[in-house]
């Protein structure tokens, strides 16, 4: 690990909060998200590709191939913290979901549909695990959150480790 990392994310990879993005498939698969993970579900005229992505963007994001060499399905990020030191960047996300029946959970939290967003749907962010995205595994950006939420979504992952952490 590398010092010039946040405190933030210092403090994700010491909890093993840290994963790679086929993690985030394995357990919110595409199937049950309403793009079902297909491209042209999610695209539109204004999708623009970016050369570099900041925190705060909402990302569609490809996934890896497996090893059987199926590939597999694309999901949504907001890029919460980014390590610049690295070459290429690595960006660091949290899940989005559409699937509001897991906001049963208290680290999933709530993200309305909104001009700012341009998701199709009301949705949540998966806040307890963070992800490492590529600049390459992103297809494009569809929109922003400001950065109050992206403190909010922060500030629930610390709540998710002191909540383990007290049990």
């Amino acid at each position: 690990m590398q010092k010039e990392l946040s405190d933030f994310l210092k403090i994700a990879y010491e909890h093993g909060k840290v994963k790679e993005l086929k993690e985030a498939f394995k357990e919110y698969p595409v199937e049950e998200e309403w793009h079902k993970g297909k491209l042209e579900n999610v695209l539109k005229e204004d999708n623009k590709s970016y050369n570099s992505y900041k925190i705060g963007d909402i990302v569609f994001v490809k996934e890896y191939i497996y090893p059987d060499g199926k590939v597999g399905n694309n999901h949504f990020f907001v890029i919460i913290d980014q390590d610049n030191t690295a070459v290429p960047i690595e960006n660091f996300g949290m899940l989005v979901s559409s699937n509001l029946n897991k906001l049963k959970f208290n680290s999933n939290k709530m993200l309305e549909k909104d001009d700012m967003n341009n998701l199709h749907k009301d949705s949540l962010i998966k806040t307890d695990v963070i992800y490492k995205i590529l600049d390459e595994q992103i297809i494009f950006k569809i929109g922003i959150v400001n950065h109050e939420k992206i403190e909010e979504y922060k500030n629930s992952f610390y709540n998710s480790l002191k909540n383990k952490n007290s049990n």
